[in-house]
């Protein structure tokens, strides 16, 4: 009567053993790729190669490191159930797109690191929830542009790094909730000009990044950047490193003189170019050509953009540890029932 029994307690053993290393397999400890610290709730996997977040991250993680991997996408749930990370580190990655929601559950956030990616845009509400963010660094990526109210939700937010990007132009009143804010970087981007008022409501600054940019002072809008560091002068640092494109002058020496010019400068993303305008304008409709507009250019000048957040790889990739545990499970499982089988048939 001993075999069944010592069957049945093989099974049991295998059982617990296995389930263990899948709910542990995020740590070394348990033969997973990153390290845990159960003291300070921290869990480290950077640079492991990682194409995937790794399973089963501890609920009551406080800091996430997935710095210098090969993430190049996420799904939307990857971060569902981290509700306690105060410490996000995305960095040194290759991430091209952020699903929207994607940190929707981050609500107790303080700290985002998402330099040195590849993102080109941003999904509209994507830092809603982080209303206890207090360190967004975007720098070295490749934004072109800014949704409206972007960072509106992030009032407690004091360092905000845009730097190393493409940004072009600025939404009207980007800023105008960030009354918080203190450190803010805009350095080597394309920007030519501000929005009128958009430093207004930043009451707090005292470091702002402004230089190098392409900054046009030929044209009037200048001239409220130009006010402005003439008047924060002395009180906001590195402001008054702002030039002229081309560096023939600073920005706060420009006068209304110099500025004379009325210039335009088109939404980047929808505006219709001036010169199809006034064609439009001008004519009937009987008398405007006919021109080939490729799809994607037509898309484009809609303003249509492809989905950001397609499916993506599971979230539960499991090591490869993971998998041969599972793998020796059946192996052992299958043995035992055999046994348990041939036992019967004897007896």
């Amino acid at each position: 009567m001993m075999g069944p029994v010592l069957a049945a307690c093989l099974l049991i053993i295998l059982s617990t053993a296995w389930v263990s290393q899948a709910n542990g397999a995020t740590c070394k400890k348990d033969g997973g790729v990153c390290t845990c610290n159960d003291q300070t709730k921290n869990v480290d996997c950077s640079s492991k190669g990682l194409t995937a977040i790794p399973i089963n991250i501890p609920a009551d993680t406080d800091r996430l490191d997935l710095q210098s991997n090969k993430l190049s996408s996420l799904p939307r749930t990857a971060f569902h159930g981290l509700n306690k990370l105060t410490y996000l580190n995305l960095q040194w990655n290759k991430l091209q797109t952020l699903p929207a929601g994607v940190f929707d559950e981050l609500k107790n956030l303080e700290t985002l690191r998402i330099q040195q990616n590849q993102l080109k845009s941003l999904p509209s509400g994507i830092f809603d929830k982080l209303t206890k963010l207090t360190d967004l660094r975007l720098s070295s990526n490749k934004l072109q542009s800014l949704p409206e109210g972007v960072f509106d939700k992030l009032t407690k937010l004091t360092r905000l790094d845009l730097d190393y990007n493409q940004l072009k132009s600025l939404p009207s009143g980007v800023f105008d909730k960030l009354t918080e804010l203190k450190d803010l970087s805009l350095q080597n981007n394309q920007l030519q000009r501000v929005p009128d008022g958009a430093f207004d409501y930043l009451s707090n600054i005292k470091t702002l990044w402004l230089d190098p940019n392409p900054w046009d002072c030929s044209c009037r809008d200048i001239l409220y950047l130009s006010n402005w560091i003439r008047e924060k002068k002395g009180t906001v640092s590195n402001i008054e490193a702002a030039e002229c494109d081309g560096g023939t002058k600073a920005v706060l020496e420009i006068t209304e003189e110099e500025a004379a010019e009325d210039c335009v400068y088109p939404n980047t993303t929808t505006a219709i170019p001036t010169t199809i305008i006034t064609t439009l304008a001008s004519s009937n409709d009987d008398d405007i050509p006919e021109l080939p507009v490729p799809q994607e250019n037509f898309q484009k000048f809609l303003g249509y953009q492809e989905p950001d957040h397609l499916p993506t790889q599971p979230q539960c990739l499991m090591s490869i540890s993971g998998y041969l545990g599972l793998m020796m499970f059946f192996v052992l499982i299958s043995a035992a029932i055999l046994y348990v089988i041939h036992f019967l048939k004897k007896a």
